[in-house]
């Protein structure tokens, strides 16, 4: 079903009022759930809700406190998320960074302690919006194997990386494994196989099954062991560079996974020198004959389309869930 992005955000931040969020943060985390949802990541909006909730209710998640600033060296900046709000931890670390950008061309925040940032291509459009390319980076509780392996020892460690353009963003955001988790639950909700394997199942093989990846926690790293590596590195930065807990250290905590690190970088953009080489590239990348009329789209393109659609027909959502949200 299709429902007003208004109805949708009002209906969140009732819920976040009523478990003692002050108005400005129940108002911006309702508006980041349901912007989620609009462009149609709903495995980070409306359908992630309910976890959230549940959250706030067993004392993981801090609602109103505010992240501290713990170190600054020129460009860069450490902070402490203090366990609190990771979506608006996020947005402020963001915005600091861009703040630094501004400053010095380039500026990194890196923050300990925090939450799930629910999407975060979030922070990549924030960026862009501000006339910089964004790169932002997290850890995550163990759910990925490493190459070779068949345990889950690291994260997915989403990656987003960000580039500024008149009219049209590109925006990549992307998990380290072949599908994100969000993905998954969305497809074995549906029972629908993935377009692609994603995964092993109980006897080893490559399988479509969202349903057996889950079960086996044998998720697959894109590219093999590229992204195995990929993610090492990831958390390895994002630990480094924060002074905060690794994947290991949050799985190993034995909590769920809270207290995680992250890194936002920004870099100014000369959107007049970048404008004509950006869209010679677009141009280019599209020229390759498309298999069986797909269309080619760069990152965040088909984004657009839906957020669009969200806003003049309304956002589509799961009936049970928004059923479900109305009753809390």
């Amino acid at each position: 079903m299709r429902i007003p992005y208004l109805l949708l955000k009002a209906e969140l931040k009732r819920v976040l009022l009523s478990l003692g969020l002050t108005e400005d943060k129940a108002d911006a985390s309702a508006g980041i759930f349901a912007d989620n949802s609009r462009d149609g990541v709903a495995s980070h909006g409306l359908n992630r809700f309910r976890v959230f909730v549940d959250y706030l209710k067993e004392g993981l998640v801090t609602p109103n406190a505010d992240p501290t600033l713990i170190n600054a060296f020129g460009a860069v900046e450490q902070w402490d998320g203090n366990f609190a709000t990771g979506m608006l931890n996020a947005r402020l670390s963001m915005d600091r960074a861009i703040t630094l950008a501004h400053e010095n061309g380039i500026g990194c925040v890196a923050i300990k302690n925090t939450n799930h940032w629910m999407r975060g291509g979030t922070y990549g459009w924030q960026a862009a919006e501000a006339g910089c390319v964004g790169i932002c980076f997290t850890n995550t509780t163990a759910n990925l194997p490493p190459w070779g392996g068949t345990e889950p020892r690291l994260g997915n460690n989403p990656l987003v990386i960000s580039v500024p353009r008149a009219g049209s963003h590109i925006v990549l955001d992307m998990a380290m494994t072949q599908f994100s988790f969000g993905k998954l639950w969305q497809h074995e909700a549906q029972n629908k196989p993935l377009p692609l394997p994603g995964g092993y199942d109980a006897e080893g093989n490559l399988t479509t099954d969202a349903a057996a990846i889950l079960a086996t926690k044998r998720a697959l790293p894109i590219g093999f062991w590229k992204g195995s590596g990929l993610s090492l590195v990831l958390d390895l930065l994002a630990t480094i560079l924060s002074g905060g807990s690794s994947t290991a250290a949050v799985t190993q905590s034995g909590r769920k996974e809270t207290g995680v690190s992250q890194v936002f970088i920004a870099i100014k953009a000369n959107d007049e020198q970048n404008e004509a080489l950006i869209n010679d590239i677009l141009a280019y990348t599209k020229t390759s004959a498309p298999i069986d009329g797909s269309e080619i789209l760069y990152p965040g393109e088909n984004m657009l389309r839906t957020r669009e659609k969200s806003m003049t027909d309304g956002v589509l959502v799961d009936e049970g869930i928004w059923e479900e949200v109305k009753g809390m």
